[in-house]
């Protein structure tokens, strides 16, 4: 299968990266490498842009696309929780750029034997790294009932989490949930039918509650962002495309946070705690998709790119 991937936000992450011809750039995200063929396509000889992803079929995919920039790029393999270590194991401590475009593929979704999607009958997988041993399989059918909940609760901010996780463990007595087709009657069973008519496919949240679960998709975030900026040359942006409310709360707190870390009580008439600010925050309301990009992607509806700049 082809890795397709549509890079959500393209022009709005170009023009918000602020790319200089002979910078260092990251993708910290690279996927089919949407995002980095354009910023690749903008620097010289001079310039350099490094691409991490930890899913192998995303590597290969990505390598052939950014086949004419060989000189100017260099292609990771790991989860962008380990960027900075990585980058100074090749002698690179400070860039000018970083984008992360967060979430699961279209190819990851599409792709039948991943088992990101409801929508086709396969086995339970959903790791974005399948060096990984636990997959969303061991999730559905080792966890405790409390453990189910609070991931469908948490990550999925499914109202019906309670009885969903209820069903699986009752479910799971008879035998192991195995497919996802499997998965979707149990949940198609724990919510009220009324309720099943509208908000989308019913299985939509608690897929997702697994997957960012199951990929520590939220710590992997909130560990990173601190660690990217801090490498950023002054003037350097930082640009965040998000599809959760969860993931874009926890970027806007930081970047809010790195722009003010100031720990003083508000009644302090000046600042002794000593904490200097980062830079500044360049999206004060976040950037959204426009009309058009809608149209050829409905997959993007819920994104939102957020963007900092280092002092």
């Amino acid at each position: 299968m082809e890795f397709k991937h549509y890079s959500v936000l393209l022009d709005e992450v170009i023009e918000n990266l602020n790319i200089k011809p002979d910078g260092i750039y990251v993708d910290g995200t690279l996927g089919g490498g949407g995002h980095s063929y354009h910023i690749a396509e903008k620097l010289t000889k001079g310039g350099r842009l490094i691409g991490i992803d930890q899913d192998e079929e995303a590597i290969k995919a990505a390598t052939k696309r950014l086949e004419p920039f060989a000189d100017r790029v260099t292609i990771i393999r790991d989860n962008y929780e380990n960027a900075v270590k990585r980058l100074a194991e090749i002698g690179i401590y400070k860039v000018d750029g970083i984008v992360l475009d967060l979430g699961v593929s279209s190819y990851q979704l599409d792709n039948v034997e991943r088992g990101f999607s409801y929508k086709y009958d396969t086995e339970l997988d959903m790791r974005m790294d399948k060096r990984q041993s636990l997959t969303a399989k061991d999730i559905v059918n080792d966890y405790t009932e409390m453990e189910i909940f609070h991931i469908i609760r948490d990550y999925g901010e499914d109202k019906f989490a309670k009885n969903i996780a209820k069903h699986i463990v009752k479910a799971r007595e008879e035998g192991p949930i195995e497919t996802t087709f499997q998965l979707n009657e149990i949940i198609k069973a724990a919510i009220p039918a009324k309720m099943r008519e509208k908000g989308g496919h019913p299985s939509k949240r608690t897929y997702q509650a697994i997957r960012i679960a199951l990929n520590r998709e939220l710590d992997v975030l909130e560990n990173s962002l601190d660690g990217f900026i801090d490498i950023l040359n002054p003037g350097g942006r930082f640009c965040v495309i998000t599809f959760h409310s969860l993931e874009d709360r926890i970027t806007k707190v930081n970047f809010k946070r790195n722009e003010n870390p100031c720990t003083c009580p508000p009644e302090f008439p000046v600042c002794v705690c000593g904490k200097e600010s980062k830079g500044k925050v360049i999206t004060r309301k976040p950037i959204l998709p426009s009309e058009e990009e809608l149209e050829v992607n409905s997959r993007s509806k819920s994104a939102k790119l957020r963007v900092f700049e280092h002092v």
